[in-house]
């Protein structure tokens, strides 16, 4: 017997093999810059295309706008890697590329806006810095997670109580001197709260705080009559739940609970929900009416190809909601269809970046932020696509980055950070430090 086991380990001994080592790929320092000059070289050649003014002189305005917007994306990528020693950009190179095709369809069809949209992605790239700086900190984040979601419930009873309605819903609030959908930044907090709170858990009976929190949110929407905002929170509300419970049951009890509340809304609010999905699937039937967008945006687009008509000569700008609702349509109808697609995969990308990002997070929240904000907009960008070709009911969503509005700019910045700092490589002291103490 002992001779066997001898035998044995003799044999079992040179199957060992020694642990495979993984070696960091060198960094490529000219990397970004490539990236960045080709995006660059984008930006100017549709820039171009937007500075003439009707008698043929140049605005001096758009110049200036684009010039300086060119310049802090290089000044973001030298002092980020220069001074603060960061290695990857991936996501904010996407977001400059996006920003950038946002900037030029406002300058084509409402150049009197391009400042404040400039402004809007000026503020939603400070916002981006300052969350990327606040989540490095985990005990930090679980301190503001009760303040965070009190401020986002108050800011939508305010909403609620004093907006004015707009295309039937109660979504904008005027300042005055400006005008703010808290919805898009109640986003941010909706995430924020959601993934600190299920980052506690330690049973699925906890996830009642979160769902009582987000069946408020989504309350208020309906409330509002912003059914596409509300969706988009219900959405990812399940992906958050999932994510960190893994409870199917649990989940089809809260779909089962939200289809009640649909039914609840049908039979009181029926006239408003019937007045907004009558076209559905029969556009053309109502091409003169309820259908009259979703006709236009199929038609131009079909006629833009795959290279488009050329900035600003499409038809498409002229209906309104071009540069909102629509906005896709008129970048497939002037861009092409080649762009669209681009655009489209780089929202898959940026998802595919955040799944890749979660396991190896430092915490289960940055895994589940990082998640819920790119589910969270590649919903929300399967809802503003569908909706203008007629695949799903039209709900007035925006196009990350590409539609014009300074709420959703700052709102989708604000996601990103989320997905950033899920990035191990967006804090290498930290780390280095938790693995010297583990």
């Amino acid at each position: 017997m002992a001779r066997q086991k001898a035998q044995a380990a003799g044999q079992a001994a040179p199957q060992r093999r020694a642990p495979r080592i993984h070696r960091k790929r060198p960094d490529k320092p000219m990397h970004w810059f490539i990236v960045l000059m080709l995006i660059t070289i984008f930006q100017v050649w549709s820039a171009v295309q937007t500075i003439f003014e009707e008698d043929g002189g140049l605005n001096i305005e758009l110049i200036s706008i684009f010039g300086i917007y060119i310049a802090i994306e290089w000044l973001y990528i030298i002092l980020f890697r220069s001074v603060f020693k960061k290695r990857s950009f991936e996501l904010e190179l996407i977001a400059f590329f996006l920003s950038g095709i946002g900037l030029v369809i406002c300058a084509s069809v409402y150049p009197n806006l391009l400042m404040k949209q400039f402004i809007s992605i000026l503020i939603g790239l400070a916002v981006f810095i300052i969350m990327v700086w606040f989540l490095g900190d985990i005990n930090r984040v679980d301190t503001m997670r009760v303040p965070m979601a009190c401020a986002a419930l108050l800011l939508l009873a305010i909403n609620l109580v004093l907006a004015k309605a707009t295309n039937g819903a109660l979504n904008w609030l005027d300042l005055g001197f400006v005008s703010i959908q808290p919805s898009e930044f109640v986003k941010l907090a909706f995430i924020f709260v959601g993934a600190a709170t299920l980052d506690k858990l330690q049973s699925t009976r906890s996830l009642t705080k979160y769902i009582l929190f987000s069946f408020a949110c989504v309350g208020f929407l309906f409330l509002m009559y912003d059914l596409g905002a509300a969706l988009i929170f219900f959405v990812t509300f399940l992906l958050m739940a999932f994510m960190r419970s893994g409870d199917i049951r649990t989940l089809i009890a809260v779909c089962l609970v939200a289809l009640a509340g649909a039914v609840a809304i049908v039979i009181f609010k029926g006239d408003y929900v019937a007045q907004r999905f009558a076209a559905y699937r029969h556009v053309w039937e109502y091409s003169d009416g309820k259908g009259f967008q979703q006709t236009r945006v199929l038609v131009y687009m079909a006629s833009g190809g795959l290279f488009g008509v050329g900035i600003g000569e499409g038809k498409l700008k002229d209906v309104y909601a071009a540069t909102t609702d629509l906005v896709f349509g008129v970048l497939c109808e002037e861009w092409g269809l080649l762009l669209g697609i681009i655009v489209l995969l780089c929202f898959v990308g940026v998802t595919a970046y955040a799944v890749q990002c979660a396991p190896a997070c430092r915490s289960s929240f940055y895994a589940i932020a990082a998640c819920a904000a790119a589910g969270m907009m590649l919903f929300q960008l399967a809802l503003n696509v569908f909706g203008i070709t007629d695949l799903l009911p039209l709900t007035g969503v925006t196009l990350p980055f590409i539609s014009r509005g300074g709420s959703s700019m700052i709102c989708v910045w604000g996601l990103f950070a989320f997905i950033k700092a899920a990035d191990v490589r967006t804090y290498p002291k930290i780390n280095q430090e938790l693995e010297q103490v583990s």
